[in-house]
């Protein structure tokens, strides 16, 4: 599944969406159940390619015979539209799904008016401190647990190991090593390439550079007691924008790359346009077997600040809970268990190449990601846990701040300026 498409989830704005979900079950509504429809069918959401198949079937089924008298629907929603189609179906009583995915940087948008059940007593049952971290954040709200992590695809570097061989570059293992060996490869272009780039570094792909960002120790923004204040001018953020600036000025010719191109960015790599570039863990199926079997690529976690240390990727992917409007609590619940069941768990990893809600069951994973995922995972960061957050990703607030650095504008004055308009939505009531 092309996760870049969750930033299509934030168009509808922030008003509208509270206003739309406005009427939505409390916490009693949550506990008891909502209201019409026949409370022994219960419907889940799933999101296209996001379950496998087999996978949906095992659940149907397995529900089912565990259940007497109960069935289990399963819908398949498109991304295309999906936050106004929740925000409709989550309000009604008589038409909101039971358990429902979401993008994980979704969520907020949704607790925060009431849509979702508190789920905080089930968290240890379905794995505790096994879930991924980072999501557990994410689908929290004023303390409680409304969405726990479903799946994630984790942010791997994949990289020519027979180019860095003939240039005589060391796999990096630090930040720092990183950019050097990017800016080495640009200029030995080892095979001679038309276009050749030592990284393929474009603005148009946030989510890549927010692993610099996030392992420097910046953030876009920071909550200090009830107020949000821009992040980019930190220092630390400001030693990250100058780092990726630097790749994107002296290490590619692709910095103003389409987010077209950004999608197809392994058909480059193929064509051996470039020596580095970054992708999830799911990507490595659209790399021609053929350079596998010829040992030209390898694979490594974006390395942290210090030699031997791992960094902070994003992580895209899916949280799932429960609608505040359930018809049915216990049978609600009932779903989230066997989701969070060794079985269910194993399938995402070993079926669906997805980090499993449960990271422990990623040793599933196969192929040559699987020995790093669940680590880049346990490290991983995402952004502000605020439902304002989703409208700016939405209106590509993110991508337009990276193409401007990729552009070579001063990072100082263009951080100042995206601090204050991240601070100004992220603070609206």
């Amino acid at each position: 599944m092309n996760l870049t498409r969750r930033s299509l989830l934030a168009g509808a704005s922030g008003a509208a969406l509270v206003g739309g979900l406005a009427a939505c079950g409390d916490d009693s509504s949550s506990s008891s159940g909502g209201g019409g429809g026949d409370a022994t069918d219960i419907r889940v959401w799933f999101m296209e390619d996001s379950i496998p198949d087999e996978t949906q079937a095992w659940l149907k089924e397995t529900f089912e015979s565990e259940n007497s008298g109960a069935t289990l629907t399963i819908e398949v929603q498109q991304w295309d539209g999906i936050v106004s189609k929740l925000q409709t179906s989550l309000a009604s009583k008589d038409s909101s799904p039971d358990v429902v995915e979401f993008g994980n940087t979704q969520v907020a948008l949704f607790s925060s008016v009431g849509a979702l059940a508190d789920i905080s007593s089930m968290e240890e049952e379905l794995g505790g401190s096994d879930l991924i971290q980072s999501f557990i954040d994410a689908g929290s709200w004023e303390g409680k647990l409304y969405a726990t992590p479903l799946y994630a695809g984790a942010r791997v570097y994949y990289y020519r190991q027979d180019l860095f061989a003939a240039a005589g570059i060391a796999v990096p293992t630090s930040l720092d090593e990183l950019v050097a060996a990017a800016k080495a490869l640009d200029a030995a272009n080892p095979e001679g390439t038309a276009d050749f780039s030592g990284i393929y570094m474009p603005g148009a792909d946030p989510h890549t550079n927010e692993g610099w960002l996030f392992t420097h120790g910046g953030q876009y923004a920071v909550q200090n007691g009830d107020t949000w204040e821009g992040g980019l001018s930190s220092t630390e953020s400001q030693a990250a924008l100058a780092q990726v600036q630097d790749l994107m000025l002296n290490a590619t010719k692709y910095a103003l790359d389409s987010t077209d191109n950004v999608q197809a960015a392994h058909q480059f790599f193929n064509q051996g346009k470039f020596g580095i570039y970054s992708a999830l863990n799911v990507a490595a199926a659209k790399i021609d077997q053929a350079m596998w079997d010829a040992g030209k690529v390898g694979v490594m976690a974006l390395p942290g600040l210090t030699p031997g240390s791992i960094g902070n990727t994003f992580s895209g992917g899916s949280s799932i809970g429960i609608s505040a409007n359930n018809h049915n609590a216990e049978l609600s619940q009932a779903v989230m268990k066997l989701i969070y069941s060794d079985d269910f768990q194993t399938d995402m990893a070993a079926i669906g190449g997805w980090i499993p809600g449960r990271t422990s069951f990623a040793s599933a994973l196969e192929g040559p990601t699987g020995s790093i995922a669940q680590e880049i995972i346990e490290n991983s960061v995402l952004t502000p846990n605020s439902p304002q957050w989703g409208v700016l990703d939405g209106n590509a607030v993110p991508r337009d701040f990276w193409t401007r650095i990729a552009r070579g504008e001063d990072v100082k004055t263009v951080a100042a300026e995206l601090d204050k308009t991240i601070a100004d939505a992220l603070n609206q009531n």
